[in-house]
């Protein structure tokens, strides 16, 4: 059994900052890719950033220059670090990870209960 547990959502005013960390607990032999989604009312969830167990990222075209995803292998826990923020960015933010829970198990799915991001005008 695999858990993800987010922290850091709240409320911001827009061009403020705001850091979401993403813990992964476990059962864990090792956590490969992890990833930020987003889903805003009424809306498909989306992908917002995503990085590879050796560091290597991906944005959304959205977030660009104003996000930055990064993580600390050692403790297993992912970050998004969101600058600039705007009231588009309003949404449920939801950690994803692919992780084996041991050295011969293939890797599998694993998503976050999410965290509220409000921004205000």
């Amino acid at each position: 059994q695999v858990q993800l547990v987010e922290s850091g959502g709240g409320l911001v005013q827009a061009g403020g900052s705001l850091r979401l960390s993403c813990a992964a607990s476990g059962s864990i032999f090792s956590v490969n890719a992890m990833a930020w989604y987003r889903q805003a009312p009424g809306e498909q969830r989306g992908l917002v950033a995503s990085i590879t167990s050796g560091g290597f990222t991906n944005y959304a075209d959205s977030v660009k220059g104003r996000f930055t995803i990064s993580r600390d292998n050692a403790k297993n826990t992912v970050f998004l670090q969101m600058n600039s923020v705007k009231p588009e960015d309003t949404a449920v933010y939801y950690c994803h990870a692919l992780v084996q829970s041991g050295r011969w198990a293939p890797q599998r799915d694993y998503w976050g209960q999410g965290t509220q991001v409000t921004v205000s005008s």
